[in-house]
């Protein structure tokens, strides 16, 4: 397997010319295949096909040409040097040859040196370089985290042969390894089509192994699997291929970049092009990996420029294609004299399965048919060429030939056609368990066998393709995988070549079984090639020629000695209780065994310290002094301390209308508040409780008295102001209402306000007359009509009501009016008909109200809630608190679900003193966010040394261990949880609220969120708004709270006194108070949006923007609606409704049900004065099902229509030209009335550079258009201004009083002057609103400066101020914290309305806004994100509807993005070998063991992936043994479970798996103290040591593959070096030796483990389940001689066998993942190795990315974006990582180092200190 993989790898590097290193040119291909050119003279043709029963007619002198033409050629190229200095082929031959000469394919074409040949080669050229710089941009990424399961994607059939063959594939075991692959996307849950192009056949004959592999697949897949296979299409050009792309538009095409040879790499780089130009991305097949819920590989990003390229070359591609394959028949060489074609060889396998199927009449299966198939045809037709080249007038000469290349005779063809029928009946009869004991032979079929074997791959390839339209004879193809094994055969042939000769005792029977089934097949080529005699089936050899080469004949010696297989035991009942029922089946090796023995045994580690600051965790260290004890910090630190604190303060204010709550100790606070109010309402009233009731109402009364006097006072002005500008008049009306409190004064204003509206569309009707009228005047009149049926219909009197009945009827709306009066009134037709609104009174509210429909909301008051009356749903969270329960909250953005949080914030602090609610968010700015919410909504008096908020973060933390509001992100949580020092803290947390909890569902860091879910023992809050199976995740947490109650009550009973488990030391007085215990979960789930949101694609066109609205609908298609159904969230707002309605009408003008649903006849609309959105949410409900029912009533056409119908036009425009205008669109924006707005951009560069150009675009404008006497005017009056403030100067403040009256007149003279100067100054350099997008009015001068004076410091503060003053800011990850808060509040206050970001403000933060805009795609534009962001849009409480546009985002990405469903929650692989120790740790060293292995244990058990799924579960604990076992022989633990030696320091660094296993191997060897050496005589390390040491740590932690094709050019770099170098050679040694034990280590294991393999499940093929478990073949002594019983295959998959592995090659990594038993369900993925070289599935180099080092040189981000292909966001997140990093590092080595003076502790400290300033420097 090794030898076939390294000789496919010199194919590649062969024909992509790569600068490969030693290691990667181990061997060389003797079978590889070129295709070569022969050139024609002009005017002549070459080439005429010959068959091989006509006489041949070419003259001898050019046949000789022909053959000489071909040695010249062959000569040629042998002496040709790669000159290239771009590493390109310069080859696109238009004939082609095999550098074997006994098989040649030609085909004949036009001459080389033409012109049109020429431009040929240099487009390739072109096309390669193109090529090479779009996937240069490739991202690594998880392919299926926005994979829904609504879509799918294609797979490149080619390309996906490529990935797994080579020319000594055995053919089964590929076909397992292609079903592997995809069986990995199939399990994930995704949709996949595959797709072989037909022209690309051709690209194959020179390679028949291959041709007839691609056949065999292809067949396969399309008969024994559910996959969906296309061979329709001729080319990805045809336009059959356009438009499958158009209907389906697949999410990504997964295509190799390299091929066989240079012409199939140019074919696929054609369809890289074509399908990037098609806004489909492409993901490449190099690289890809997967784990057991994932699959990553380099995706490249449609963009713009592709569709550019592809159409300013489209004809330059289109003969670049046709060039490349060749539509001719090829011509076929044969030991350079023997000619045939391939329409001979179609000819004669039409002719033979025509026989067959008169001899087989009842059908066979596909081995037994394609096996006599192949001989037949193949023995036949070379007797046909054989005999007319003897019978030619060159006779003489091509016999000489012959025996020059030794051709085969007939009958020593005959003779290998029967091993091959021998071969074939071993396959038939012998099962797959013994055929992987077959002995492992290495040899290599003689060249006069080969051709003939060539051929015969052509006629499978044939006799596949034409029983493939045979339809009228049975054929079993099930075993199409199974139709050849080369390594059987060369055994066999061996047998007969060499031991057969031996002597009698080496002749071996085949078993009567056997021999009838050989004998019959061997009969039935007789008889299918009756004109020839090829002689009886016995003996199998007539003929005495060699087949085999027999110097390179090998055979493996599998008698290898294996180590002792079992486990070291591991005494714990930590150990025990989990993974017991596994290692009870497993051996053990004795304790006296060198495995045991030979670990080291170091001294236990015991942290005490912070990793990142290197403080104590102790608890006594944090209850002591803290920053909130006045009396612990001098002067100077309480300050600072107050100042932040003040600014929190602030801070939080911008948040929201919260008010500071002081917070009152409650001794005896009742455990259900709710339950409290219902009692205290029951009580009798005392005297005292009666005087304060009546005190409140004369109150009250008084209160409403000076409300009316103010609405008296203020009735004739509004009035008036609503006549004269209805909008603004209406709004101040309704900005009035909320100050009152009183329901009859705000009854009073509602009806003075209808009138006032009413009047106004009476006068607007009169001035109309028979003209359209503005029906958004009648709409205010609706509105307030509805108002007042809503909310004040408990105090309208009959006068109202008679008033709202005539002011229907004056609208028009006659049956509205009747069923609010009850009573039919009289007509009027001429009356209304002035007035009346010309649409019915249904679709007028859902068209024309839309969103000003109310909503269905409660009027009860709830007690528990001050400032507004909560939803139902919100009760039901107050309830889960007051009773101490856990809850899952699923609902929308801005709906509330956060005020349960604070809710239960303050019952904790009302609590007592002790009690701690933990908040944990997923990033730092939501953590500061969080803390603002807290300072500014509570305040509390608490003893010395408690403050009511602390923060913990990975780079900050404050008053952690005596907070009683704690807010953190989970992995800072998690390393308290998992502390041995923090248990007695972790039993004072009373609540955990998880924020934004569906980052269960991340990429990085998810597993995390699990491990604390699992661990907390209190009741929790899980937030989130979107999580698509919240009822799984539900019951997942519900399982964990069983565990804890049944745990809970184990402790109880076996230590009553918990107190008892502490030392005495750790014992302190419980002032928390206990609880009401439980231990339900409630599922909480709110779907509805406080405001719907309405999309818009957005797109240039000329000079222009074109605006159109975008229909939910829009984005469905036919085949999404069938298979899928309409997506639950996919909700219509009413306008929408109506839209749907009308063109369902028109589509379809029959429809039954068409009156019955139209808007007035509606039976929730009709005679409804007040249509609510519940209301419209039942018309939108039928209307869905209604379109669904077209479908299967057959009106799939209609509904194509209809969705066409809804599709907006969208035009796509060039990158340049889309940012150009990106400022126009702003003003679109503002003229629109559509702002305040998020644009959401994902290039950092592009955020400021965008915001950066709306604000120079600004400025340019106002000096554009403002009078040029302007600036003159503002220098005078700066200048006067001086002259005062100097006059001013010489006037003494203390000297005031002495002054005469001249002087007094003089001072008062010259501070008027100033003020009137500074007032002139003000006005002149005050920003024109035409200028600037700022509201002046939202903010005070004296707030702005304050906002911007906390970051007066920062490097972009001056920038940002005067961006501010124009309204416009950008907020983005790598700026600092300080910078982003100040665009946040601003933004918040209303003063900035226009901001650029990236996904920072995705995730939680509080920026609501009146439109999000989608500014650029990516592929972090997913359906989680795109709901997340979209979310921002639509304050509530401001805004009535929300606006998402898509500016110049592709509309099929736009589709995909509003019908994804969310990714489901399943889960993350949760374990990892440094989490294990870090648990073994925690139990270990815990204080309260029984708590530490409770929570241990429900870290174990309890994964979400392996929740209802014993077989992920099995696989966990089967990882969870290995882990152990590395741990142990590694030196971390010892057989007790404790740990020893480096522990500590390796969980320190566990984010960084397998890296920091190998950093202690550094620090074991010393190394780092050999290099670590100071400059003499200081402790100072010169550079040459601090560049090492960062070679160093970014080879272990900086490590960022790039695609094996970048290496391709040899491309200069203008300051990175971008390949990052190899470690020094002391590393690499260390490494190595590292890598070598644990491949030993984990080798052992899953020959340990080998034994719980599912054997059942490992004989199927994974995706077709063909089964090989067939009984052992008996009675066949040829067959048992053919098997090797030494050869060890316990842990190696069978198909894998077949390749030669055996379990000796395990102890090579490299093989693991394509050998091992797939049933175990681990693989190399999670051994913890570090490899130095990379390869990918092709076998080129993956370099790593020298980011890291080369910001060390260089120092600059532009740098890393422009050389090293990381856009500036992403290099800076990597670059703070980095430095972190460098940190972490030197504090847990401080940790084990008592000499504070260490040379390596020095040098990670400055170079920790350099790297941390040349950041700050960069940004």
């Amino acid at each position: 397997m090794d030898s076939a993989d390294n000789k496919f790898k010199t194919v590649l590097h062969n024909d992509s010319n790569e600068n490969t290193s030693d290691d990667e040119n181990d061997s060389k291909c003797s079978g590889s295949e070129e295709i070569g050119f022969i050139p024609t003279k002009k005017g002549k043709q070459s080439g005429t096909r010959h068959d091989c029963d006509e006489n041949d007619d070419t003259s001898d002198s050019m046949e000789a040409a022909i053959v000489q033409r071909l040695k010249e050629e062959e000569a040629r190229k042998k002496g040709a040097e790669d000159s290239d200095c771009s590493n390109i082929e310069e080859v696109a031959q238009q004939a082609s040859e095999t550098e074997d000469k006994d098989f040649k394919v030609l085909w004949c074409e036009h001459d080389s040196q033409s012109p049109e040949i020429r431009k040929h080669l240099e487009f390739l050229k072109k096309l390669r370089q193109y090529i090479w710089a779009s996937l240069s941009r490739s991202q690594y990424v998880s392919l299926l985290k926005d994979f829904v399961e609504s879509e799918f994607f294609v797979i490149d059939g080619d390309s996906l042969l490529l990935m797994f063959s080579d020319e000594d594939t055995q053919h089964l075991n590929f076909f397992y390894r292609v079903e592997c692959f995809l069986q990995d996307f199939t399990e994930k849950g995704a949709k996949y089509v595959i797709v072989f192009f037909k022209d690309a056949e051709q690209i194959y004959f020179p390679y028949p192994h291959f041709l007839f592999l691609r056949t065999a697949l292809i067949e396969h897949l399309r008969h024994n699997t559910n996959i969906t296979v296309h061979t329709e299409f001729s080319s990805c050009l045809s336009s059959k291929w356009e438009i499958f792309l158009k209907q389906s538009y697949p999410y990504f095409i997964i295509v190799s970049d390299v091929g066989l040879n240079s012409l199939q790499t140019d074919y696929l780089a054609i369809l890289i092009a074509h399908s990037l130009s098609k806004k489909v991305n492409v993901v490449l097949t190099s690289g890809q990996e997967y784990d057991l819920l994932r699959v990553y590989g380099y995706h490249v990003q449609s963009l713009h420029k592709h569709i550019i390229f592809f159409q300013k070359h489209k004809e330059d591609l289109k003969h670049a294609s046709e060039k490349l394959v060749k539509h001719k028949d090829p011509l076929i060489y044969l030991y350079e004299h023997l000619r045939l074609n391939t329409e001979t060889i179609q000819k004669e396998v039409l002719q033979t399965v025509h026989l067959l199927k008169q001899l087989w009449p009842e059908g066979s299966d596909v081995q037994r048919v394609i096996c006599v198939l192949a001989c037949a045809v193949g023995l036949k037709i070379y007797n046909k060429i054989l005999k007319n080249a003897n019978t030619t007038t060159r006779a003489k000469t091509e016999r000489s030939a012959r025996r020059s290349s030794k051709a085969l005779s007939p009958e020593e063809a005959a003779d290998f056609c029967r091993m091959q029928c021998l071969t074939v009946t071993f396959l038939l009869h012998m099962p797959l368990s013994q055929r992987t004991q077959i002995r492992i032979m290495k040899s290599c079929w003689t060249k006069q066998v080969s051709p003939l074997i060539k051929m015969q791959q052509l006629c499978m390839h044939f006799a596949l393709m034409q029983l493939r339209d045979t339809c009228d004879w049975k054929l079993d193809v099930t075993y199409l995988p199974d139709l050849n094994d080369d390594s059987l055969l060369m055994n066999i042939a061996h047998y007969y070549e060499v031991e057969y000769t031996e002597g009698s005792e080496l002749k071996k029977e085949l078993g009567k079984e056997m021999e009838n089934e050989y004998k019959c097949l061997w009969d039935t080529v007789t008889k299918l090639s009756e004109k020839y005699n090829f002689g009886d089936a016995f003996p199998i050899r007539k003929t005495s020629q060699l087949f085999l080469e027999s110097e390179k004949t090998l055979f493996r010696d599998c008698e290898e000695e294996i180590p002792a297989i079992g486990l070291i035991s591991v005494k714990s009942d930590l150990v025990e209780d989990y993974a017991g029922d596994v290692l009870k089946d497993l051996p053990v090796i004795e304790s006296n065994d060198p495995v045991v023995t030979s670990p080291k045994k170091d001294k236990q580690f015991d942290e005490l310290c912070h990793w990142h600051s290197g403080r104590p965790l102790t608890e006594e260290y944090e209850r002591v002094r803290c920053n909130a004890d006045a009396k612990s910090k001098d002067a100077r630190a309480r300050k600072e301390i107050q100042k932040l604190q003040n600014f929190r303060q602030f801070y939080g204010s911008t948040l929201g209308d919260t008010t500071s709550k002081f917070i009152v100790l409650q001794e005896d606070v009742p455990e259900n508040a709710s339950a409290a109010v219902k009692k205290a309402q029951n009580k009798p009233k005392t005297k005292a409780e009666t005087i304060v009731e009546e005190n409140k109402r004369r109150l009250q009364a008084k209160e409403e008295k000076k409300e009316e006097e103010q609405w008296k006072a203020l009735c004739v002005p509004t009035v008036k102001e609503i006549k004269a500008n209805l909008a603004v008049g209406i709004n101040n009306l309704e900005k009035f209402l909320k100050t009152l409190k009183s329901k009859s004064v705000k009854l009073s204003a509602e009806m003075t306000g209808l009138s006032a509206c009413l009047e106004v569309w009476k006068e607007h009707c009169k001035n109309q007359g028979n003209t359209s009228k503005d029906l958004s005047k009648a709409v205010h009149v609706m509105r307030r009509i509805h108002i007042l049926l809503d909310k004040y219909q408990d105090l309208l009197e009959k006068a109202h009501l008679q008033k709202l009945t005539t002011y229907l009827r004056l609208l028009g709306f006659k049956n509205l009016a009747c069923s609010l009066s009850g009573q039919i009134g009289e007509n009027n037709d001429q009356y209304i008909s002035k007035y009346a609104i010309q649409v019915g009174p249904a679709r007028f509210q859902l068209q024309y109200m839309d969103y000003y429909l109310l909503r269905e909301e409660r009027n009860d008051p709830d007690p528990r809630v001050q400032h507004f009356i909560p939803d139902t749903w919100q009760r039901e969270l107050l309830d889960t608190v007051d009773n101490n329960e856990s809850a899952v909250i699923v609902a929308p953005t801005s709906s509330g679900k956060t005020y349960a949080s604070y809710y239960c914030m303050e019952k904790v602090l009302k609590t007592s003193n002790e009690g701690v609610v933990v908040y944990v968010a997923p990033t730092k700015a939501l953590v500061n966010q969080v803390v603002g919410t807290v300072y500014s909504r509570f305040t509390k008096k608490l003893p010395d040394g408690l403050v009511v908020c602390g923060v913990f973060t990975r780079d900050y933390r404050s008053d952690v261990m005596n907070s009683q509001i704690l807010v953190t992100v989970p992995q800072c949580l998690e390393i308290l949880m998992l502390s041995p020092r923090c248990q007695e803290w972790a039993k004072r947390i009373q609540y955990v609220i998880f924020d934004e909890v569906h980052c269960l569902g991340g990429e990085i860091g998810a597993e995390v969120w699990e491990h604390l879910l699992v661990t907390i023992r209190c009741p929790f809050l899980a937030l989130s708004a979107t999580i698509s199976n919240p009822e799984h995740l539900t019951d997942w947490l519900q399982s964990v709270k069983r565990y804890w109650q049944r745990a809970e009550s184990a402790m109880e009973e076996s230590c009553p006194d918990s107190d008892k488990n502490f030392p005495r030391k750790y014992k302190v007085k419980r002032k928390v108070r206990e609880q009401k215990k439980s231990y339900r979960v409630r599922l909480v789930l709110y779907g509805e949006r406080y405001n719907d949101l309405e999309k818009y694609v957005c797109s240039l066109k000329g000079s222009d923007f074109v605006i159109e609205h975008c229909h939910p609908y829009a984005v469905l298609t036919v085949n999404h609606i069938e298979n899928y159904g309409i997506p639950s969230d996919l909700s219509l707002s009413p306008r929408e409704s109506i839209q749907l309605y009308d063109i369902m009408v028109k589509v379809w003008q029959e429809w039954p049900r068409a009156q019955e649903l139209d808007p007035e006849e509606f039976v929730s609309f009709k005679n409804k004065v007040v249509i609510k959105k519940s209301d419209v949410r039942k018309y939108e409900k039928e209307l869905k099902e209604e379109l669904c029912k077209w479908i299967v009533l057959g009106q799939r056409q209609k509904v194509n229509k209809l969705l066409e119908h809804l599709k907006p036009k969208s035009v796509d425009c060039s990158e340049g030209k889309k940012w150009n205008h990106f400022i126009h669109f702003v003003d679109k924006l503002r003229e629109m009335d559509k702002l305040p707005a998020i644009f959401f951009i994902f290039d950092v560069h592009l955020v400021e550079y965008s915001a950066k150009n709306i604000f120079l675009n600004l400025l340019e404008k106002q000096r554009r258009e403002q009078d040029p006497n302007t600036e003159r005017e503002k220098e005078r009056l700066e200048d006067e201004l001086r002259k005062v403030n100097k006059a001013l100067t010489k006037f003494c403040p203390q000297n005031v009083k002495k002054l005469n009256s001249n002087q007094m007149e003089n001072l008062e003279l010259l501070v008027t002057t100033k003020g009137e100067l500074k007032y002139k100054l003000d006005r002149l350099t005050a920003i024109p609103s035409a200028y600037t997008y700022a509201d002046p009015k939202a903010v005070d001068k004296d707030t702005f400066k304050k906002i911007f004076y906390r970051a007066r410091f920062e490097r972009k503060c001056h920038l940002q101020q005067r961006m501010a003053l124009r309204g416009i800011g950008f907020h983005h990850g790598s700026m600092s914290a300080k910078e982003r808060q100040v665009v946040e509040m601003l933004f918040r206050l209303g003063y900035i309305k226009v901001v650029t970001a990236t996904s920072t403000l995705a995730l939680g933060i509080n920026m609501p806004c009146k439109s999000v805009v989608f500014a650029e795609d990516s592929v972090f534009l997913d359906a989680l994100n795109y709901r997340q962001m979209s979310g921002r849009a639509g304050r509530r409480g401001q805004d009535l509807i929300g606006n998402v546009f898509f500016y110049d985002i592709p509309f099929p990405k736009v589709e995909r993005l509003i019908k994804s469903n969310i990714p489901q929650l399943k889960g993350q692989f949760p374990l990892t070998v440094s989490l294990i120790l870090r648990l073994m740790l925690f139990a270990a060293r815990a204080d309260d063991k029984a708590d530490a292995r409770a929570k241990a244990l429900s870290v174990l058990k309890h994964s979400l992936m392996s929740f209802k799924k014993e077989r992920y579960a099995e696989i966990l604990k089967i990882y969870f043994v290995f882990s152990l076992q590395f741990l142990i022989k590694e030196g971390y633990l010892d057989q007790e479970g404790n740990p020893i030696g480096f522990a500590g320091l390796v969980t320190h660094l566990f984010y960084h798996e397998p890296a920091n296993f190998v950093l202690v191997s550094f620090l074991a060897k010393g190394l780092f103290h050999k290099l670590c050496q100071p400059v003499k005589g200081t402790t100072v390390f010169s550079e040459d040591v601090l560049e090492k040491l960062v070679l160093i740590l970014a080879n272990l932690f900086g490590r960022k593959y790039l695609p094996a094709c970048i290496m391709k050019y040899k491309h200069k770099f203008c300051q990175s070096k971008v390949f990052l170098e190899e470690l020094p050679e002391d590393f690499a040694d260390a490494v190595k030796e590292y890598n070598h034990k644990v491949e030993e280590n984990f080798a052992h294991f899953l020959l340990t483990t080998a034994k719980l393999a599912d054997m059942e499940q490992e004989y199927r093929l994974p995706l077709s389940k063909t089964d090989f478990t067939s009984k052992s073949c008996h009675g066949s002594e040829l067959a048992s001689y053919l098997m090797d019983n030494t050869k060890s295959i316990s842990a190696i998959s069978p198909f894998a066998c077949l390749s030669g592995v055996t379990d000796n090659d395990l102890f090579n990594g490299k093989v693991i993942n394509a050998a091992v038993l797939r049933s175990l369900g681990i693989n190399v993925t999670n051994c913890p190795l570090l490899y130095l070289k990379k390869y990918d599935n092709q076998g080129r180099r993956q370099p790593l990315n020298a980011y890291a080092l080369d910001f060390y040189k260089h120092g600059s981000l532009i740098a890393l974006s422009t050389d090293n292909w990381l856009n500036e966001g992403d290099a800076y997140y990597a670059l703070k990582d980095f430095t972190l990093l460098i940190k972490s590092v030197g504090t847990s080595l401080s940790e084990l180092c008592d000499d504070p003076e260490d040379n390596v502790l020095l040098a990670f400290k400055q170079l920790g200190e350099i790297y941390e300033e040349k950041l700050q420097c960069a940004i």
